[in-house]
């Protein structure tokens, strides 16, 4: 199995797309690993660190989205995005990502990244606006995709010296999808996360219990990030 790190175990020589991630706030809670391992495909296996699994909520800006040697696509450029997502280890032995939703405030990307990934994305109305030392992301699902919504206040921190469980919640390199009972794979490059601390002011969500995740008790753990360029591979599909 893949070790815990802040360096990709991969390069992504030939990426199908490039984007920045902005004012990104990682929220995560600890769950029995059967809890969510249940609601997996039977091909992928739970990552826990000490025993546990965790799903985090993850909002923040989405910009610069573009193909490589092309400018910034026009209109969807740029949105804000949430998901609910935990910790996996694929048949091959990767560490990754499931995602139990990826909220987007575009519907042309929502569509896009359901036929291109599989991916489980959902249109909702978002908004990510900062103030003074604040950061406040907002969102709605679109009625079309059944109900949803969060509002997250936080505040950014202090500059983090993560170690081996702020990388095991954070520095991952592959989302992990199913279709047709096949599971299908995208590497990620990006430099290691300039994570910062936060403190939570303000949390109302139910798009846990809305993507079929229990909803989740106690106090989450915070990380934040001002920026971080993306690199995403294609989609490949394991045997």
């Amino acid at each position: 199995m893949e070790p815990i790190s802040p360096l990709p175990p991969q390069r992504v020589r030939t990426p199908v797309m490039l984007q920045r991630w902005d004012s990104l706030t990682f929220l995560h809670w600890p769950f029995t690993p059967r809890t969510i391992e249940r609601l997996l495909p039977p091909q992928i296996a739970i990552d826990t660190f000490e025993g546990k699994a965790w799903v985090g909520l993850t909002p923040f800006l989405l910009s610069n989205l573009r193909p490589p040697l092309l400018p910034p696509l026009p209109f969807i450029s740029k949105f804000p995005e949430t998901n609910v997502r935990t910790y996996v280890r694929g048949p091959d032995g990767g560490r990754g990502v499931w995602f139990f939703t990826l909220e987007a405030h575009r519907l042309l990307a929502v569509l896009g990244a359901r036929v291109s990934y599989r991916l489980p994305y959902r249109w909702a109305m978002m908004s990510v606006r900062q103030k003074n030392s604040r950061v406040e992301y907002r969102s709605t699902r679109h009625h079309l995709f059944g109900q949803g919504q969060s509002r997250v206040i936080i505040e950014p921190g202090a500059k983090m010296n993560p170690g081996e469980f702020d990388h095991f919640l954070t520095a991952r390199f592959r989302l992990y999808t199913s279709a047709s009972n096949r599971i299908a794979y995208a590497q990620i490059e990006h430099e290691p996360w300039p994570l910062r601390k936060a403190c939570l002011l303000e949390l109302h969500q139910d798009l846990f219990r809305n993507s079929g995740v229990p909803q989740p008790s106690g106090e989450p753990i915070l990380h934040f990030s001002e920026k971080l360029t993306v690199k995403i591979g294609r989609l490949r599909w394991l045997s």
